[in-house]
């Protein structure tokens, strides 16, 4: 595809998951990538892996063909960003998806705007990926399964069947959750634990068994 009929995009985040999708987005040559932006000033300027850093995220609205993508890696912090673009005006029509070319998405799956799949990740079947969720590679996601917008699903993650990942959840690297399990909207899973119970909203929880630790509060606006 000619970077004429491929359109531009920004990616909002210089961080390790911007860098990250932008690898994505060269293997997938699915859109003309012009830059990260960062609402860090000591970013401006400044080449990542090959790629600009153009300014601050008030610098999208100077580019009104680019599609968007949000890639901090706190679901919270999407969630802000993509509030606050709307009231910009920009709305959903301009946010991209980013799915890795290794990445088979089933006719039975559906993955939402402005969400992330990085490399091998797995969908059996009738799996729905919500808005802005970010999955890093080689998650294993089977029947059924629900992930709601802002989740963040870490390297290695494998949910059993019927699962759901509320809004804004975050479930660690190597974790496993059993089949009809729920995690809570912006509610923690530790790396490597072992979900055996519904995780309620809002909470931490870790271990093999996972078992809660502390509560995790609620996203600011």
């Amino acid at each position: 595809m000619t970077d004429r009929v491929r359109q531009p995009l920004l990616l909002v985040g210089a961080g390790g998951l911007a860098r990250e999708t932008a690898q994505a987005v060269h293997a997938a040559n699915s859109h003309r990538l012009i830059g990260f932006t960062d609402d860090n000033p000591t970013r401006w300027g400044s080449v990542l892996d090959g790629v600009a850093v153009i300014g601050g995220t008030d610098a999208i609205t100077g580019v009104p063909d680019a599609a968007v993508v949000l890639c901090p890696g706190s679901g919270s912090v999407r969630a802000r960003l993509a509030a606050r673009l709307a009231a910009d005006g920009i709305g959903p029509e301009r946010f991209a998806t980013v799915i890795h070319p290794g990445v088979h998405v089933p006719p039975s799956c559906m993955v939402g705007h402005g969400s992330i799949l990085l490399g091998g990740v797995v969908m059996t079947t009738s799996v729905t990926i919500g808005n802005h969720v970010a999955v890093m590679p080689n998650s294993v996601f089977t029947h059924d399964d629900v992930l709601d917008d802002f989740a963040t699903i870490c390297a290695s993650v494998s949910l059993a069947g019927g699962v759901r990942v509320g809004t804004g959840a975050y479930i660690g690297t190597g974790a496993l959750v059993r089949e009809n399990l729920s995690v809570g909207s912006w509610s923690t899973v530790g790396m490597g634990a072992v979900v055996l119970a519904d995780v309620p909203g809002s909470e931490v929880w870790v271990g093999n068994p996972a078992r809660f630790l502390r509560g995790a509060g609620l996203p600011t606006q």
